[in-house]
């Protein structure tokens, strides 16, 4: 007799994968007794270098916190306006006003959900120091056209890559463009629990990171600059260097779940791939035009998790509103009221995989 659906295990929308290799390396830092910041963060940020193919990266607290440092980093401060997506998790654009600066929206594209290269120019005034472009969900933006446009109007890029690990552009990794921020939190491609690191092929731009993130100390009680407390520690790092290890193997992974869902499901938008990007699927996210909620529920039902990424734009939230960001950005809108976001993660089997196609195809029928 096969199993009715609330006897069926459940398929979470994300799955940390956390193995004896990462529990043997925090155990090496405890036993070592050296848990803050050192040789261990100093390793990680050189193989996280490596990966992006850049000079230097600074590992600090969060995804959030490498946004902010590295708009601090290249000067931006009140009075300036940063270009980005009304599209993604809120940080991206409070790392603006953090900083005393006003993030300008720009619409996005209708089947990537990613910022819409054609319209950014539009949006450059003589206020304007920096486009803030969003990897979202593993993908990478059109950084030709963007890269351009800031070469033309003497722009810093910060590459929002916290749903990027690994992702590339025209077989150029993603956060090696200009400035790149990643995110370490438990449910990305790869995590540390929670932490974050900036990439950077500028000297300069490294030297004053590493300035910010540990209280403006250029040697020990010595500030040169109004600096913050945020660090990461070597447990953290250890844990980032194992994960390193496996990145491609997930990503290969997660590639390969993509492609089998597309191929096989009905009666949904499926994530458009544009030529020349490699997607590393940190969401896989549908569009559901007719009834998102009944689709929801009956995927719960059939013990299938899912997520909505992101159901309010970030110029429509209450606290944007309150600031008077009164944008109307249609596609931005129309996404997230139909946007519905799968299982994806490495873990999932092959019948995993079969559930979830069954499962969307028979609301589709």
């Amino acid at each position: 007799m096969n199993p009715t659906p609330s006897e069926r295990p459940f398929i979470p929308i994300a799955k940390p994968q956390l193995g004896d290799d990462e529990k043997a390396a925090v155990m090496a830092v405890l036993d070592s007794g050296m848990l803050v910041q050192g040789r261990r963060v100093a390793e990680f940020e050189a193989r996280f270098a490596e990966l992006c193919g850049v000079k230097h990266a600074v590992a600090v607290a969060s995804g959030t916190a490498a946004l902010w440092l590295a708009l601090l980093a290249h000067g931006i401060g009140p009075g300036d306006e940063v270009i980005t997506t009304p599209f993604s998790f809120v940080a991206s654009a409070n790392c603006a006003l953090y900083v005393g600066a006003r993030p300008v929206f720009v619409d996005i594209e209708p089947d990537t959900y990613l910022m819409d290269a054609t319209a950014i120019e539009a949006k450059v005034t003589e206020r304007t120091r920096a486009i803030l472009p969003v990897h979202l969900y593993g993908q990478a933006c059109d950084m030709a056209a963007i890269m351009a446009i800031a070469a033309r109007h003497n722009l810093a890029v910060i590459e929002d890559a916290c749903q990027a690990h690994g992702a590339t552009f025209e077989g150029q990794a993603v956060g090696s463009f200009d400035s790149g921020c990643f995110s370490l939190y438990a449910t990305k491609n790869m995590t540390t629990g929670e932490g974050g690191i900036i990439t950077t092929n500028d000297d300069a731009l490294d030297e004053r990171l590493r300035l910010l993130r540990n209280h403006g100390q250029s040697q020990r009680y010595r500030h040169e600059v109004l600096g913050y407390h945020f660090r990461t520690t070597d447990i953290q790092a250890a844990i980032g260097l194992s994960q390193l290890d496996k990145l491609p193997t997930w990503n290969e992974q997660r590639i390969a779940n993509a492609r089998y869902l597309s191929e096989r499901l009905q009666g949904v938008q499926m994530p458009v791939v544009r030529p020349g990007r490699r997607h590393v699927f940190h969401q896989y996210t549908i569009r559901a035009s007719g009834d998102r909620p009944a689709l929801q529920e009956h995927l719960r039902a059939q013990a299938i998790g899912t997520a909505i990424h992101y159901p309010c734009p970030i110029h429509h939230q209450p606290v944007y509103r309150s600031m008077g960001f009164d944008d109307v950005r249609p596609q931005a809108e129309a996404a997230g009221r139909e946007v519905l976001s799968l299982p994806i993660h490495p873990a999932l089997s092959q019948p995993d995989l079969d559930r979830i196609v069954a499962a969307v195809n028979s609301f589709a029928k």
